[in-house]
């Protein structure tokens, strides 16, 4: 199912993100839509991962619902912070000290990987990678992951995550490739960037004995 939100279902996201659970009586008071048509919208977002469903029995009479939004849903309907992620990335750019801005550069990148790490499954390299497409993926974002015969899988970013950001400093590919290989458990190398005139970037992981 498409994670993409039809229109109609827009305001039952922003009631929720600013209340922490309504009922299906109360969507319908206040988006002034049917019960059945809130109830409709409901399912939609809860199939595709937006919207959770907590249950309440009192006595023998039917069980109540309360409508609340996931972490998905709340990252889908979160305000665009590009200028803030900016005006962030210009302090870290302002550090003269090279050891210092490296060493939060990996803190950054660590802090990413242990928000992503529970969601990145599989036992083998490639396994992993589709698991970080998918990730990706679902933050709008494509990554696609080819393999050749007897090579290392590759992985494709075919957009930038950080567009703002790496336009003006392409040091947001470093914190990446840190990013990456921590998920990954490998070191991984940025063997294509777009910013070098490249149509996408993409990253090896680095074979064994290589520096």
């Amino acid at each position: 199912m498409t994670d993409d939100i039809i229109p109609s279902d827009i305001a039952i996201l922003d009631l929720l993100r600013k209340t922490e659970s309504l009922s299906i009586s109360d969507l319908a008071s206040v988006t002034e839509v049917t019960a059945t048509a809130v109830r409709q919208r409901l399912t939609r977002l809860m199939a595709q991962g937006y919207i959770d469903r907590d249950t309440t029995r009192a006595g023998r009479g039917r069980p109540s619902h309360q409508y609340r939004l996931t972490a998905k849903g709340r990252r889908k309907t979160g305000s665009n912070f590009a200028d803030l992620a900016i005006a962030l990335w210009q302090e870290i750019r302002s550090i003269e000290d090279v050891e210092v801005r490296r060493g939060l550069l990996q803190r950054l990148a660590k802090r990413l990987a242990d928000v992503y790490a529970d969601q990145i499954e599989g036992e083998s390299l490639e396994d992993k990678m589709e698991s970080l497409a998918t990730l990706f993926g679902e933050r709008k974002v494509p990554f696609t992951v080819t393999r050749e015969v007897d090579k290392l899988p590759i992985l494709t970013a075919l957009a930038c995550p950080y567009p703002d950001l790496a336009e003006q400093d392409r040091t947001i590919c470093s914190m990446e490739k840190i990013l990456f290989s921590q998920l990954l458990g490998e070191q991984v190398s940025l063997s294509q960037c777009r910013l070098d005139g490249e149509s996408c970037c993409t990253f090896e992981v680095r074979p064994e004995g290589t520096s």
